[in-house]
């Protein structure tokens, strides 16, 4: 992936030597500008820097919603590969990636049967755990999962993208840009939404 450099000692030119008479080098007019090496390496740094930035967070969103941490890892991947292969950023690259990933989701969604799984929202699961949590503890944080797939499940897809993704810290510029929205509104939305799975969760609570 890094970009070449159009030293001589690296493109394989050489020295001319001292020679009186030298034709033109045809390879010359061929050798990228130094503006054009320049924007490579540019795009190629920020690039490295939103792969580190996001990957782990989008993977995390994307396994949620498809309960399945292969295909969200393939899910994530191929939006990195498309981005990388545009070779410019989009004015939301954090935003552009989530909208590539989601489309890929609702295609493999809609063109094959699979198991929708949706994991808990708790942002950092497990990482307080210090100890291994007792029988009687792990059977209550199972039931706490399985309540919470329950409720988010029934929750329309927009309702349940809002939340997952800022669950995992992204800005609401990011959410209004991934999801469509006008971003005015998406604190409205989200206040909406968590109202809404507050209500379904007591729903599921008191349900025998």
């Amino acid at each position: 992936m890094r970009p070449l450099s159009g030293s001589p000692a690296e493109t394989g030119l050489g020295s001319r030597g001292s020679s009186h008479h030298h034709d033109p080098d045809p390879t010359e007019s061929v050798l990228p500008a130094a503006g054009g090496l320049e924007s490579a390496r540019s795009f190629d740094h920020e690039f490295e820097e939103l792969f580190h930035g996001h990957f782990h967070r989008l993977h995390r969103v994307m396994n949620r919603l498809s309960g399945e941490p292969e295909l969200a890892a393939d899910l994530v991947q191929e939006a990195f590969i498309k981005l990388y292969q545009r070779r410019s950023m989009p004015d939301a690259p954090a935003a552009w990636l989530i909208t590539v990933a989601m489309n890929q989701f609702r295609n493999t969604r809609s063109s094959s049967s699979r198991r929708r799984e949706l994991l808990t929202l708790t942002r950092a699961e497990g990482v307080h755990a210090d100890r291994e949590p007792s029988p009687a503890e792990s059977a209550e944080a199972a039931d706490e999962r399985r309540r919470v797939r329950q409720v988010l499940d029934r929750m329309p897809e927009r309702e349940q993208l809002l939340l997952l993704l800022q669950a995992e810290g992204y800005r609401y510029r990011e959410l209004a840009a991934a999801i469509g929205l006008n971003a005015a509104s998406v604190g409205v939305l989200l206040a909406r939404a968590k109202r809404a799975f507050r209500d379904l969760y007591q729903q599921a609570s008191d349900a025998p």
